[in-house]
């Protein structure tokens, strides 16, 4: 899939050796993109992905890049995160029975499809998520066990399956999703879904897009270093704040990085 949305001073930039500038700018979008990611529970991809676009990457190339870096937001947030003892064994392994099968299905076919139309619908359906929660002021502020039934069950697995589609195949949004839904279905409050998603999307979820992309795409080596130590800092910092506030905080920001990722999703 061929695709062109860089500046042309900056066309030829990944052909070329990177200059301290420029690495330093990857860095800082990286620190604020996944400092406010590891807070609100997802959305990396509003900062990071456009700005690899603008300094020349193809669609691809910048997608790859982009999951490997995302994997060091993961690495950071369950070093936090494990320390606080915050995580559900049998929630994990759940999501991660239901979740890395779609993730791999839909990193295998993005790099073949034309992605618009379903950014668009993403887009929409992520600003419905942060208007759902700005209509719910009550939502996630405790927690509240979720009925031990099998059918809720199978949907909610059925639902993260097709999250992990998603996940695999665009950037940006798809863990705000899980957030969300380990909310409101499976009656988590927002710091522990938050925890449950920085350590599951980012670090398993996106560890498996990263590894099927770098085999079918070719990620810009050059460009991660930067990348991944600003993702890996980011994503501890960005625990910390989130375990550190409360419910209330975390549901401001995750509203807020909810509507800016759908507007640019929609937008483009």
């Amino acid at each position: 899939m061929s695709r062109s949305h860089g500046f042309p001073v900056f066309q030829q930039i990944g052909n070329l050796r990177m200059d301290w500038p420029t690495q330093l700018l990857l860095f800082v979008v990286s620190l604020v993109a996944n400092i406010f990611s590891a807070f609100a529970g997802g959305g990396a991809g509003l900062l990071q992905f456009p700005i690899l676009i603008f300094l020349g990457l193809p669609f691809g190339v910048a997608l790859a890049t982009h999951k490997i870096a995302s994997v060091a937001l993961g690495v950071g947030a369950t070093v936090r995160n494990l320390r606080e003892g915050s995580l559900d064994g049998r929630l994990t392994l759940f999501i991660l029975l239901f979740g890395l099968p779609g993730v791999i299905i839909g990193a295998s076919f993005i790099l073949f499809v034309p992605d618009r139309s379903a950014e668009i619908a993403l887009g929409l359906l992520t600003v419905g998520l942060g208007l759902y929660s700005v209509l719910k002021p009550s939502l996630g502020q405790e927690s509240r066990p979720m009925p031990q039934q099998g059918w809720r069950y199978a949907v909610g697995g059925g639902v993260l399956f097709l999250i992990g589609i998603l996940n695999g195949s665009l950037t940006s949004g798809t863990g705000l999703f899980v957030t969300l839904w380990l909310v409101g279905w499976f009656g988590l409050d927002y710091k522990r879904a938050v925890a449950h998603t920085l350590v599951l999307v980012g670090l398993f979820w996106n560890g498996s897009g990263a590894v099927t992309l770098s085999i079918l795409g070719d990620p810009q080596w050059s460009w991660l270093p930067a990348l991944l130590l600003g993702s890996l800092l980011g994503g501890y910092i960005g625990a910390h704040l989130a375990i550190t506030q409360g419910n209330r905080w975390i549901k401001r920001v995750f509203e807020v990085i909810t509507l800016l990722v759908g507007a640019k999703l929609i937008v483009g």
